[in-house]
């Protein structure tokens, strides 16, 4: 996936558009660097972070 695609992705999960470029490219980094580790493929990686992303949202936007 291309960080713009990603943004984008972001964006539609509620990330606030002036974040979007920059945590795009943190997650590809850190999916990269999950599944060099852990025997992933890197679409799989970077799901994992994505559903992480998206519980994490979804559990601050319950809080408030």
């Amino acid at each position: 996936m291309n960080l713009n695609s990603l943004a984008a992705l972001l964006t539609t999960m509620g990330c606030p558009p002036e974040q979007t470029a920059t945590l795009a490219m943190h997650l590809d980094k850190r999916a990269r660097q999950l599944a060099a580790r852990r025997g992933r493929s890197y679409a799989e990686a970077l799901t994992h972070l994505l559903n992480l992303m998206r519980q994490g949202w979804a559990a601050r936007e319950r809080g408030q």
